[in-house]
């Protein structure tokens, strides 16, 4: 039973939310501020177990590190190297392919393909690279590997490259079951001066909005989330979730939201920032659920590590990426935890834990989402129910 008595206006939201009726935006504000947040988590809770009965999901992956270095620069990112930097990466295609061999050894089935932004336009010495390879952009360079880890591996190809056109995402749709582009925020006040994306204007949301638009019409299923803690407003979450919302009733192709919390690095301009309070946070979380219904929600859980098992009471279904192999790049200060404790992690808040692959079982049976050249790969490794066989993973 809902316990709202001091916020009678928060229970009659959460209450239609149970219902399955949509909020506003001035309702989903106010839930962000309930005083009795215990009801909003279980308002969140429920509505997942209507929407998401299932298992709590997560992909076994490789993280293949194409090439950091970035035209943006963004004010918390450690990913971003220059040429020069010990930790520059630009993988050739021998290098590539090994660490997706090895992957197939650990029963990896997600290869994902992650870069900076355009390197090419900025940096001589990424064209040269890339030209060394017989290509002019990453992307086109991208797709060959994505090409070649399927022949050769059977691993599902997932490219995280940023702002994409409508061209270079067409170019990946036959090798890629799936692509991601983190919106982070609407808000456009994020790119004004000394704000933490002044010097990225690939995170314009205008972009970011047309991307995930680009990729609607091209019936690609997208990963896409927010990045809370960069210096958004309350009403810039919502405004973000409900953003996400429409274009994914517009299109259906978003098949997953992350939410994730900002970490301070050290050596970032926003090094000495505050992160997002951990109860605000998880409130935000519960939240979206609350907003996006039945979509799939994910909490990155190497980024929370020694509490991720909370955000299962705030109505995720997935944990993201999991890699038995390689660190996360993007995020290097944080390991993954190990497929065994996010198991029982998982277990131990009353749910099973289940692999999918790079791509949501929903959009394995709508063949309009899928190419038709990538099911003699994915059959295999899919099982009726659009997850892992569990004996492919023993």
């Amino acid at each position: 039973m809902l316990t709202t008595k001091s916020d009678p206006g928060a229970y009659e939201t959460l209450a239609k939310s149970l219902e399955g009726r949509q909020i506003s935006k001035t309702e989903a504000m106010e839930l962000l501020f309930c005083q009795d947040y215990q009801a909003v988590l279980s308002t969140a809770r429920s509505i997942r177990e209507k929407t998401k009965s299932g298992p709590i999901t997560y992909s076994r992956k490789i993280f293949i590190n194409v090439i950091n270095l970035c035209r943006d620069s963004c004010s918390y990112c450690t990913y971003k190297k220059e040429p020069m930097d010990d930790l520059v990466s630009m993988m050739r295609p021998e290098e590539v392919l090994e660490i997706a061999k090895a992957g197939k050894i650990l029963k990896c089935t997600e290869a994902l393909f992650v870069t900076g932004e355009r390197p090419e336009q900025k940096y001589p010495q990424a064209r040269s690279w890339l030209h060394s390879l017989g290509h002019s952009t990453t992307i086109e360079y991208i797709r060959e590997m994505s090409e070649n880890i399927l022949q050769k591996t059977g691993l599902l190809p997932h490219t995280n490259a940023g702002s994409l056109t409508k061209k270079e995402m067409s170019l990946l749709r036959d090798t890629n079951v799936s692509l991601g582009v983190m919106l982070e925020s609407s808000s456009e006040r994020l790119t004004q001066s000394g704000m933490p994306h002044e010097m990225a204007p690939s995170k314009n949301p205008k972009v970011r909005i047309k991307t995930l638009e680009n990729a609607g019409e091209l019936r690609i299923p997208t990963t896409t989330g927010l990045l809370i803690g960069i210096g958004e407003e309350p009403q810039d979450i919502i405004d973000s979730l409900f953003l996400i919302k429409d274009i994914n009733q517009r299109y259906g192709h978003i098949q997953e939201v992350i939410i994730q919390n900002f970490a301070p690095k050290p050596g970032t301009r926003m090094s000495s920032n505050t992160p997002p309070d951990n109860s605000f946070f998880l409130v935000i979380v519960s939240v979206a659920r609350i907003v996006l219904g039945e979509m799939n929600i994910q909490v990155p859980p190497n980024l929370n590590p020694y509490s991720f098992g909370k955000y299962l009471e705030a109505g995720i279904n997935d944990w993201g990426g999991i890699s038995p192999l390689t660190i996360d790049h993007v995020n290097p200060e944080f390991s993954w935890p190990s497929i065994s404790s996010l198991k029982d992690v998982t277990q131990a808040r009353g749910y099973s834990l289940r692999a999918r692959l790079p791509v949501y079982p929903e959009y394995l049976s709508d063949d309009k989402f899928i190419s038709e050249g990538l099911r003699p790969y994915i059959d295999p490794i899919c099982d009726d129910h659009g997850l892992v066989p569990e004996d492919y993973l023993v």
